[in-house]
């Protein structure tokens, strides 16, 4: 009998290693984001996160539709990946994009746990949060995106604890990932794309399916005592200084 992962912000490029890892691994893949990409999956339901945590009755709609995709022994996976990036320094954040980020990043998470929490406990499920190296060590115009990551892993925290041997839930905190997104933002920057490279002590960027893999163990029979973790999966970067040498 197949598992089902439900894989949010399924067309990003986190998003599609997501769905291609966990569908070769045997998983049934229920993908969500805003519109139909081209992630691989079983069943896609559209969704926009912000108005799931604004609008009470889309909410409702929503889940419904979601849960008609689900098999009736329940959700196994849950990988709350999808998130907003809004940068700009304290004093140029607009509230909007800091309800924004806060919604997508952290509210839409918790929302949907709690929502599919019957099926989750009813296949004896695990969740994975896609937070951030944010987290825990942040540069200068990422204040609202730093925040809700490092929001996100407090309610792992949390979580893991609230809901004990229910529905396990962990996170996975990558730092830099070679996205198409990453990529286009370092067009024609082959030297700033080394020096990127070279500030991970492992002396390069984090490939999409490194993300998906932790992912797929952290939700594994294989991470069965694991709860509450969050797992750096950064190079090593968290842990260097950047002082001049």
């Amino acid at each position: 009998m197949p598992t089902t992962a439900v894989i949010t912000g399924a067309n990003g490029g986190i998003g599609r290693a997501l769905c291609s890892v966990f569908k070769a691994a045997g998983h049934r893949v229920v993908a969500l984001d805003v519109q139909e990409g081209e992630c691989e999956c079983d069943h896609f339901v559209p969704v926009d996160l912000q108005k799931l945590c604004l609008e009470e009755s889309y909410r409702d709609d929503f889940l419904d539709r979601l849960r008609a995709e689900l098999p009736p022994e329940g959700l196994h996976a849950l990988i709350n990946n999808a998130a907003v990036q809004r940068l700009g320094a304290t004093g140029q954040i607009t509230l909007a994009d800091w309800r924004e980020t806060l919604d997508v990043n952290l509210t839409a998470p918790f929302l949907l746990i709690q929502g599919l929490l019957g099926e989750l406990e009813r296949a004896g499920g695990s969740v994975v949060n896609i937070a951030s190296v944010h987290a825990k060590a942040t540069k200068p115009g990422f204040v609202s995106y730093a925040t809700s990551k490092a929001a996100l892993v407090g309610l792992t925290h949390s979580l893991a604890v609230d809901l004990g041997a229910r529905v396990r839930v962990n996170a996975v905190c990558p730092a830099a990932v070679a996205t198409p997104m990453l990529k286009a933002g370092f067009e024609g920057k082959d030297q700033q794309w080394r020096d990127l490279a070279r500030m991970h002590p492992l002396g390069r960027i984090a490939e999409p399916e490194e993300v998906a893999r932790a992912a797929l163990f952290l939700a594994s029979p294989q991470a069965a005592f694991v709860s509450g973790t969050a797992l750096d999966l950064d190079g090593g970067i968290s842990h260097r200084l950047h002082d001049p040498v």
